[in-house]
């Protein structure tokens, strides 16, 4: 006689009991069990993840495959005949609130990007590390899992989306007084490198830089978004305190390379995200390595600073990103899509940096851990 298929209610009880890696709940109770199927031909989950991006997925699909193979045989049935387990993505919204205008007023209540779910910064002590590069991979690397991603360049002094992106021949848009982004690799963007003179040097004071960083966030047509990703001048001066009195953060990413000077620098970036209350999602290395031909290893800047760095601070090491011949290339060439060819180590590099990335983005959203940046000027 074949085994009976399990009820709903079997399968809802062995699902309660296989936990979120990350968010060390029973997906019954973080409500991701979307629907469930059993019938003689097998037991169908369907499963909503908080991000398409998610890097434990093949883990999950295990543990329920475990749980309900575990629940027939306490029954005393054999195995279900098949068990498949389908994967949806919705990114949880961060924070709803802000801390305050971006004239520096007091805190207040709304949110000037309703539509976009979560916005992360990517920041660095210093400049010459990577941090547009890394800002432009993270995006693509995030839409070529689905997500719908915004890239905001927030460099208003030396902007690197218009070569980065190949934005060069695609002339500047607007709807009114609304920006329209830039549509290419998957992402949208914005940067005020299309919006000037390519070669005016912007000789601007502080309020000047504060007001065109505002325009160029809240008055993009951004759309629906689950991620906009700021890639943020160099230092902690001006841009960085505007975007975190004007937008909801969600966390920032912070970029170094190994040797010790980036490093020092890196840790003053660490602080500035902490005393404006925007929570370090973690550490990228850039970098790391150099990998020649014959496969020898140079660690042209040294390697694994970074990483040390981000356990002594008690932070997650997001990745490191070795020295690719490629990457620099794409990047000159306004070409990032290629930086991810399938099994290329440059592709399992990035792919790792966002998985991480967007890892860390659900565990701050789901434990509510997210909290408004504010600041007091003595």
């Amino acid at each position: 006689m074949p085994p009976m298929p399990l009820s709903l209610e079997d399968v809802h009880a062995a699902l309660s009991t296989v936990q979120d890696p990350d968010l060390k709940q029973d997906l019954v109770s973080l409500r991701m069990i979307r629907a469930v199927e059993s019938d003689l031909a097998g037991v169908r989950v369907t499963v909503e993840l908080t991000t398409p991006a998610c890097p434990m997925k093949e883990r999950i699909q295990s543990d329920i495959e475990a749980a309900i193979r575990a629940k027939a045989a306490e029954l005393g049935e054999g195995p279900p005949a098949t068990i498949v387990v389908n994967f949806t993505a919705d990114v949880r919204r961060g924070a709803g609130r802000v801390a305050g205008g971006g004239d520096g007023s007091a805190a207040g209540s709304s949110n000037p990007l309703p539509t976009v779910r979560q916005i992360v910064a990517v920041g660095a002590g210093k400049g010459g590390v990577g941090k547009s590069t890394v800002s432009v991979n993270l995006a693509v690397g995030l839409a070529r899992t689905g997500a719908r991603v915004g890239l905001l360049d927030a460099d208003i002094y030396g902007p690197s989306l218009p070569t980065m992106l190949g934005l060069e021949q695609i002339p500047a848009a607007a709807k009114g007084n609304t920006l329209m982004p830039f549509e290419v690799h998957g992402i949208k963007s914005m940067t005020i490198g299309k919006l000037v003179d390519a070669d005016k040097a912007l000789i601007w004071r502080g309020p000047m830089a504060h007001r065109a960083f505002q325009q160029l966030a809240t008055q993009t047509e951004w759309g629906e978004l689950d991620y906009l990703v700021i890639d943020l001048p160099p230092g902690t001066g001006d841009v960085a305190l505007t975007m975190s009195q004007l937008l909801p953060l969600s966390g920032a990413v912070v970029v170094c390379t190994p040797q010790r000077v980036a490093l020092d620098d890196a840790r003053r970036a660490v602080r500035m995200f902490e005393q404006l209350g925007i929570p370090v999602l973690g550490v990228v290395e850039n970098m790391s390595s150099f990998v020649a031909d014959d496969g020898r290893e140079f660690d042209l800047f040294g390697k694994g600073g970074a990483e040390t760095m981000a356990g002594t601070m008690g932070l997650p090491f997001l990745g490191s990103i070795p020295i690719h011949p490629e990457l620099r290339i794409h990047s000159d060439d306004g070409t990032p899509l290629l930086n991810f060819r399938a099994g290329s180590a440059l592709a399992r590099s990035l792919e790792h940096v966002c998985g991480e990335t967007a890892r860390q983005l659900s565990i701050a959203a789901a434990s509510a851990a997210l909290k408004q940046p504010t600041l007091t000027v003595r």
